[in-house]
């Protein structure tokens, strides 16, 4: 069983990591060019852009105790739903070393989903 107190370091470990992250993608949106797929609607900007808004809302929500649950949820839809950009940036490294970096990046999704879904479930 976790304890109340894990709880909160977990959560708010989990926000940290996606406050830097989002905030990334408000600064220096477009080093994530690369992640986004020519197929989808809008530009790449407003992609890149929306991620960074969306980890920092649920940043915000896992922060909150009154509202972590359902931001753990919504993290880990957030994981699942970006897991094909990574897949598609894996697909157009320009370099050998590029690709070996972002292939070695896509299992990392997995415990990323299961952290934010431990937060997520009731202790």
């Amino acid at each position: 069983m976790t304890t109340p107190r894990r709880t909160d370091r977990t959560a708010l470990g989990l926000a940290a990591l996606l406050t830097t992250t989002g905030a990334i993608h408000l600064v220096d949106p477009h080093r994530f060019d690369p992640a986004v797929p020519g197929w989808l609607p809008g530009s790449r900007l407003a992609w890149e852009l929306a991620s960074g808004v969306a980890e920092l809302g649920c940043a915000a929500l896992l922060a909150l105790p009154r509202t972590r649950r359902f931001g753990g949820a919504a993290t880990a839809a957030l994981f699942v739903a970006v897991f094909p950009g990574n897949l598609h940036m894996a697909s157009r490294a320009r370099s050998p070393k590029g690709r070996a970096m972002t292939l070695a990046r896509l299992p990392l999704q997995v415990p990323l989903v299961l952290w934010a879904w431990r937060v997520a479930r009731p202790s």
